[in-house]
């Protein structure tokens, strides 16, 4: 015997299934109550592959450091964290719009010159960065430990 749907049944899903869904992506699509709305802000499923182009101050006031010491010009946040067995993982965010091989060896050797010599950051263990161009895209990934 042939299963009968009737639409009443059919309207009746549509808004359980989509219900359902939101529950389920937990209302990504929703924007953050800290957020603000002049900031630009990343998806929440972005992933680790980007970053929003908003940098937190610490970030800011660290690549001027970096700048005013010679460093890449492109160059507007460093955020330095503790990174798996407490070397430093850096976050670049950079103005740049392509993943230029030459210009990134230039970045990473005067960030790291940067970093010993002038804030005193221990590299003997090595150390991991990303670069982040200006669209949020992941530019470069570097594993420099040992």
């Amino acid at each position: 015997m042939p299963l009968r749907r009737s639409p009443r049944v059919a309207a009746l899903a549509l808004p359980l299934c989509a219900a359902l869904l939101t529950a389920c992506t937990g209302g990504q699509d929703q924007e953050r109550p800290d957020a603000r709305s002049d900031a630009p802000s990343a998806p929440a499923s972005a992933g680790p592959t980007a970053v929003s182009t908003a940098a937190p101050a610490g970030a800011k006031a660290l690549a001027e450091r970096y700048r005013e010491s010679g460093g890449d010009e492109d160059v507007y946040a460093v955020q330095r964290e503790p990174g798996p067995g407490g070397v430093p993982l850096l976050t670049v965010r950079s103005r740049a719009t392509d993943s230029d091989a030459q210009r990134f060896e230039r970045l990473k050797e005067s960030l790291a010159f940067f970093l010993v010599q002038v804030e005193g950051v221990s590299l003997e263990r090595g150390y991991l960065v990303d670069v982040f161009g200006r669209n949020g895209s992941l530019l470069h990934r570097l594993d420099a430990r040992p």
